[in-house]
């Protein structure tokens, strides 16, 4: 499916073309330092500036002969420009453009990654406020537990995508670094000068210290941020799944006219997009596990990570994009089924209140033990006969000597659940 993904844009920062765009206004800005500090003569930067350009195709030749992408690149820039060619690349080896030219590349993602980011806050937000009455049953161990409501469900996913935002910001800001410090960061050919200029010139900091390489925990923590955020659209997308099964049915993925569920059965209708963002959220992970695996180099540097990296990095800003795209289709057309919710409460006869019944025990003087005892008397008779509770409580003599018909029935309203939904919202800043 992700290779129907059509977003031009995260495409394009992934390109060859636009890599090596970003390669060359690395290699610009490093010369147009050298001439501040009077290394290049203003001829040759002018020429530098007005004749540095690439060929793709030539470049794909030159790699082929030379097994190297960035001489590949100088090569080809060197034909264009002529002898002041001479100037570019000065006191640098390859990673300080290959890694500051990432930086950028990295930066560019994150931008639209952060934008689905803030539109799927927004709908959360609305549904969460438009919800906040819907009861529906709270399910721990996948077991009916207490009510909640609809707009809380959402709440919770509103405050989880808040807490990535902020993560995502995080790690775009340990990522926003240059590194122009030669081939084993020392500065020997070249003058922290010109990093910090260079970098100034293309909106990054300069790492305060590298080797050959910025040091790879950076790009570990980003993706496993990214990771993170897939593992939240798994957890958002399972519960849509298991809200939509047949025996509960709560809520439903948007089915639009003329789509099929099954090849065999036409009454099929398939949480497939969220099902999809679950198998997705696997190979987020996976691209972080790699990226993890590149943190220890040897030495000053080693070229293992190289590799792995043209893949994960494209892959993995892609993957999470294309994931939080999908997902705001299905939470932005989510059929939501109030009057389920509500009908779903009563399958237990009543059950979910037994730790009303319980509290109120033991405000009337009885130990928590006794009052449990006398509890779970009738709850597990509710249970095998399908009587409704309230009913078996009633008719309990030791329960009647406690609590009053006007206490018991008192017990047994929803709206006690809902008393403090307002508050959580306000807390949350969504109402």
């Amino acid at each position: 499916m992700i290779s129907r993904y059509t977003c031009k844009e995260m495409e394009k920062i992934w390109s060859d073309e636009f890599k090596f765009e970003t390669w060359l206004k690395v290699e610009l800005a490093v010369c147009e330092a050298w001439a501040k500090l009077g290394k290049i003569p203003k001829k040759d930067l002018l020429t530098i500036q007005k004749k540095a350009q690439f060929n793709l195709d030539r470049i794909y030749v030159l790699e082929s002969k030379l097994n190297h992408d960035l001489i590949a690149f100088l090569t080809c820039v060197a034909e264009f420009i002529g002898p002041s060619s001479r100037y570019v690349h000065l006191g640098l080896t390859s990673t300080d453009v290959v890694d500051t030219a990432q930086a950028l590349q990295i930066k560019a993602s994150v931008k639209l990654i952060e934008e689905q980011l803030i539109r799927l806050l927004k709908i959360l937000k609305l549904l969460a406020k438009k919800h906040k009455n819907d009861v529906m049953i709270g399910r721990t161990h996948g077991v009916h537990a207490e009510p909640i409501t609809f707009g809380l469900k959402m709440a919770v996913w509103h405050e989880e995508i808040k807490r990535h935002i902020k993560r995502l910001k995080i790690a775009e800001e340990e990522m926003n670094v240059g590194k122009i410090s030669g081939a084993v960061g020392t500065y020997a050919n070249i003058t922290p000068q010109i990093e910090i200029m260079a970098c100034k010139k293309l909106g990054l900091k300069p790492a305060p210290i590298a080797t050959q390489t910025l040091q790879r925990d950076r790009h570990a923590f980003f993706l496993s941020v990214l990771a993170g955020i897939g593992n939240s659209l798994e957890k958002f997308s399972t519960e849509i799944r298991n809200l939509q099964r047949t025996e509960v049915l709560e809520v439903e993925e948007f089915f639009q006219a003329g789509q099929k569920g099954s090849s065999a059965m036409p009454h099929k209708k398939n949480p497939l997009t969220c099902e999809r963002i679950v198998g997705l959220s696997r190979v987020l992970r996976g691209y972080a596990l790699a990226a993890q695996e590149n943190v220890a180099l040897w030495h000053e540097r080693d070229i293992t990570h190289s590799s792995a990296e043209r893949v994960i990095f494209p892959d993995s800003t892609s993957c999470v994009h294309y994931m939080l795209v999908k997902f705001v289709n299905v939470i932005q057309n989510l059929n939501i089924y109030s009057k389920k919710m509500l009908k779903n409460i009563y399958l237990t006869h009543g059950l979910i209140f037994s730790q009303r019944v319980l509290l109120s025990l033991v405000d009337k003087g009885l130990t928590r033990e006794k009052a449990y005892l006398l509890v779970q008397r009738n709850a597990l008779k509710a249970w095998e006969s399908e009587v409704e509770f309230k009913t078996l409580l009633l008719e309990d003599e030791e329960i009647k000597k406690i609590l009053s018909v006007d206490e018991i029935n008192e017990i047994f309203d929803l709206n006690y659940h809902l008393k403090h939904v307002d508050y959580i919202l306000k807390r949350l800043q969504i109402i």
